[in-house]
């Protein structure tokens, strides 16, 4: 029963500092909360969350503020996310229904986030690794060149140039035969009927078949068209973001106890963005909130020091769960955050993007 109400004192404190900015003291909670107990207790129940290190006093006769760990247990004990107003939901879908690619969709979903929340969003682009392939198209581009078109699941387009190669002195005119019209079109639709659809590496297996069911003059070029797409498809350059926002963390500026300086050049390495979306996509603890995917790390569960007084939620986009994702986006802004709030806005976001880029 004390450890329930303890939850509810903390609760108050969390909600009454983010709204405030200011230490939260007994009388306050007293007179905003419903608590139904007495101020001595409620006192005894700040001493208790004090001692377990949920709640700390910035400075002597001031009141209470929650500490990172009071914040994880807050975010942990959300028994629900409260849901978008219908206004909010109908505003989301139809800004982001009205993109016309990829590029637009994510410009469009990382300018919202950051309206939505008011912290710094971040939105990584698909990664062509965990892409589908939904279209391949082969150009001719003369007697011994073809442009390689390769379309992914997600609506991202990526071009190659190939040079095609020989068959060998037995096929003295192989190049000039394997870019006749009627060739490539069957080439394009034995290609197109092994692949659409398929992920790395069940793509290279698919396409690498194909050079065992055309006439053996093609098969160099199958070949060389399987290492294209292969090797499109496994580049680590690939993987990118986008971010919107930063006015919004200056203006936060007063949340942070020393400088907003090391947030900001961790924001220009967009490598370390990068690599804590990498990390929280392959923690398996913070994606099994009951939260629709929604993964939050707070202050020092950052490992990066420029962040450390930072919170980030993200959540995948794209795929059927973080195993199966696309990407992921989310937002970044001071551990005195909305987190309730903020969760249902970069999860909400998350779904209608995945409408947009899962065929």
């Amino acid at each position: 029963m004390a450890a329930d109400r303890r939850l509810d004192v903390l609760r108050a404190i969390v909600s009454d500092y983010v709204e405030t900015r200011e230490p939260v003291g007994s009388r306050t909670l007293v007179e905003r909360h419903q608590l139904g107990v007495s101020p001595a207790t409620i006192r005894n129940d700040m001493a208790a969350l004090e001692e377990a290190g949920y709640i700390a006093q910035p400075h002597t006769s001031a009141g209470r503020i929650p500490t990172d760990a009071g914040y994880r247990v807050f975010v942990d004990h959300l028994a629900s996310l409260r849901p978008l107003q219908p206004p909010e939901r109908r505003a989301i879908e139809s800004f982001l229904s009205a993109s016309v690619d990829l590029d637009d969709a994510v410009s469009r979903t990382v300018r919202l986030l950051a309206q939505l929340t008011h912290q710094v969003a971040v939105v990584q682009y698909p990664s062509l690794r965990r892409s589908a392939l939904r279209h391949l198209e082969l150009v001719p581009l003369g007697a011994d060149r073809m442009l390689v078109v390769m379309i992914t699941d997600s609506g991202r387009v990526e071009q190659r140039t190939l040079t095609v190669p020989s068959a060998g002195a037995a096929h003295d005119a192989t190049a000039t035969t394997a870019l006749d019209e009627g060739v490539v079109a069957d080439l394009r639709a034995r290609l197109n009927a092994a692949a659409a659809g398929r992920r790395m590496p069940q793509l290279a297996v698919a396409l690498a078949a194909v050079g065992d069911e055309v006439e053996p003059r093609l098969a160099p070029l199958v070949e060389a068209l399987a290492a294209v797409v292969g090797e499109t498809l496994l580049e680590e350059v690939e993987d990118r973001i986008v971010m919107a926002g930063t006015a919004n963390l200056a203006r936060s500026g007063f949340d942070f106890a020393h400088t907003i300086s090391p947030v900001l050049e961790a924001l220009e390495e967009q490598v370390v963005l990068m690599r804590l979306l990498a990390e929280m996509a392959a923690d398996a603890d913070a994606l099994r909130q009951e939260h629709g995917e929604v993964a939050v790390r707070i202050g020092a569960e950052n490992r990066h020091t420029g962040l450390a007084e930072t919170s980030v939620v993200a959540a995948p986009y794209g795929g059927e769960g973080s195993g199966d994702a696309l990407a992921f986006l989310g937002v970044l802004g001071p551990t005195r955050m909305d987190y309730p709030g903020t969760m249902a806005a970069v999860r909400a976001v998350a779904r209608y993007l995945s409408r947009i880029v899962t065929p």
